[in-house]
């Protein structure tokens, strides 16, 4: 697939995946998958993805911290451990056959969809843990969805905030905001790893990152103001299509 096709195909996609991921999470349901439809091999589409995601979530995570919806020591304390739990999986993403995480993905992509789409977060703002308690679940989170960032990647920021609601009580929009932190932090970490192995297409990698840029600048000044349902109704028509090319492709 030559380069300009191969563009003209993740420019909208990621644009949409920056959007999408700034509001509800799960934009890596849409950019992973189009990296993949665009011919990359595999730990390319890892790396590469990883690379445009740390920039486009960097985006949003400054909107909201100058909104002020996050809560800065639980955040800290779940994205240390994001870094960690995220460059270990990345590290064994490496060591994976390329085919077994494609065929792998396309297993797992209707489950995480499935998630992603009709999970119902508690969002009620009532804090259930305080103390020690709070820290060390804020802990475990960071730990566990950093890992599975790093080794697979699409749906943490909504399993992020699902975590934080349901677990922990934070409303709707303060967990958003803690998960894009923890979120830039695991994707430093495996964007760390995939770069250092050259795994990172550049000539891709640039003006993808300046899609999903400004696709999560749109996206979260919208998150801050209007929440996540619209939002979903677009998600399955895209993911619909994805996912029947990629069965095609894989099988």
């Amino acid at each position: 697939m030559s380069y300009p096709i191969q563009l003209a195909i993740l420019c909208p996609l990621v644009f949409l995946a920056g959007f999408i991921d700034s509001v509800a999470g799960g934009g890596g349901l849409i950019s992973t998958p189009a990296y993949m439809i665009a011919g990359l091999p595999m730990h390319n589409v890892l790396g590469t993805n990883k690379v445009m995601s740390t920039v486009g979530t960097s985006m949003a995570a400054g909107k909201y911290i100058k909104s002020g919806n996050i809560d800065w020591k639980t955040a800290v304390t779940s994205a240390v451990l994001s870094f960690a739990g995220s460059f270990t999986g990345s590290k064994i993403a490496l060591i994976i056959d390329q085919t077994v995480l494609k065929k792998g993905f396309t297993f797992i992509l209707p489950f995480i969809a499935i998630f992603v789409l009709f999970n119902k977060k508690a969002g009620d703002g009532v804090q259930k843990l305080h103390g020690a308690a709070l820290y060390i679940a804020a802990g475990l989170i960071g730990f566990v969805i950093g890992m599975y960032d790093g080794l697979i990647g699409p749906g943490t920021g909504t399993f992020l905030i699902f975590a934080y609601t349901t677990f922990i009580g934070f409303d709707y929009i303060k967990a958003g905001g803690n998960a894009k932190i923890i979120n830039l932090s695991s994707n430093l970490a495996a964007a760390f790893n995939y770069v250092i192995a050259g795994k990172v297409l550049w000539a891709i990698a640039i003006p993808a990152a300046v899609c999903n840029l400004l696709g999560n600048y749109i996206g979260s000044s919208y998150a801050i103001k209007n929440g996540a349902a619209a939002i979903k109704k677009m998600l399955i028509i895209v993911l619909v299509g994805i996912f029947v090319k990629l069965v095609i492709d894989v099988f």
